[in-house]
């Protein structure tokens, strides 16, 4: 098949909207997308489509909105959103970095400023071509770098091919930490878990899936209605009822990355206010709907989030809708 949409411009792309059913000033519309790519807002109005009323099964028609459709909604939904990954950006930067110095800590404790070098200091399951993938990426990224502190080192220790890797981690990306961390030695990964309560597996399923929401975010995707395509490892058992009762942390949507985070806040920056912004940010949106992002009808309830800070925004509006 054949892909043959033609090319529309702005007035073109405002026009079909407002022959579908949008509800919209013709003007203002154009202007928001000059601003804002007409694909990318259409997962934002893709609940808005209306159903088809000559099919049984109630399959949604693509050609057009339900009847009182407006931008001004969309927008909304649009404008929460970009707020929304501000916020998660905020916290897994915090997360990322306590976690990076607890474990850059503990290897150099065990193996010294150039122990990163020798793979025999991992995990046996480490391939040599990865490790060598993985060293190579960040070697790259100290040749591109800028900051002073290289500059300093190259020049004050020339006999020295490699940053020592205290000095070397302030380069990581998320990812390489998520490499780093996943292949550590089990007794040191497990180590570092137990500093944030947890273990080994839950940390490393953690990480991955911070990875993968820091990369939409930092891409500017989508986090109000999406299904996690990758799940956070949900703490079990007796030592982590506060995950399970009264309120069953689910594992599909952004409530459940949010969870994670405040879990993760709460170890390393006890006295945020991350979850006050947060739960104002739910509050200046009452319409938008909870249920789409995992939100369990009586979330104020669950332990990791009762006991926090925000909990008497909690009393002053409804937010379980």
């Amino acid at each position: 098949m054949r892909y043959e949409k033609p090319f529309l411009t702005y007035e073109a792309q405002a026009q079909r909207l407002l022959e579908r059913g949008m509800q919209a000033d013709p003007e203002q519309l154009v202007q928001t997308l000059q601003q804002v790519n007409y694909y990318r807002l259409s997962a934002y109005w893709y609940s808005f489509r209306e159903a088809d009323p000559d099919d049984p099964t109630g399959k949604i028609r693509l050609n057009r909105f339900r009847e009182g459709t407006r931008f001004q909604d969309v927008w909304s939904r649009y404008t929460f959103d970009r707020q929304l990954r501000v916020l998660v950006m905020d916290a897994i930067e915090r997360a990322e970095i306590a976690i990076r110095t607890r474990a850059v800590h503990l290897f150099c404790e065990a193996h010294g400023p150039f122990g990163y070098l020798d793979l025999s200091n991992f995990h046996r399951q480490w391939k040599t071509s990865d490790h060598t993938s993985w060293l190579l990426g960040m070697q790259k990224r100290v040749e591109h770098a800028r900051e002073e502190f290289v500059r300093h080192y190259r020049t004050r220790y020339t006999e020295e091919r490699h940053l020592p890797f205290w000095m070397l981690s302030s380069l990581m990306t998320f990812g390489d930490l998520f490499t780093f961390c996943r292949n550590l030695q089990k007794p040191m990964l497990r180590k570092l878990a137990e500093e944030f309560g947890l273990v080994d597996d839950i940390l490393k399923s953690w990480l991955q899936v911070l990875n993968f929401v820091r990369n939409v975010c930092a891409h500017h995707g989508r986090l109000w209605n999406r299904e996690m395509p990758i799940k956070p490892k949900i703490p079990r058992g007796r030592k982590h009822p506060e995950w399970h009762n009264p309120v069953k942390v689910p594992d599909n949507r952004i409530f459940g990355v949010l969870t994670v985070l405040r879990y993760l806040m709460n170890q390393v920056a006890p006295q945020s206010r991350w979850s006050c912004r947060l739960v104002r940010l739910l509050k200046n949106y009452p319409e938008l709907s909870r249920e789409a992002m995992g939100f369990p009808e009586n979330w104020a309830q669950c332990p990791i989030w009762h006991n926090c800070r925000a909990t008497h925004l909690l009393r002053e509006v409804n937010l379980t809708n």
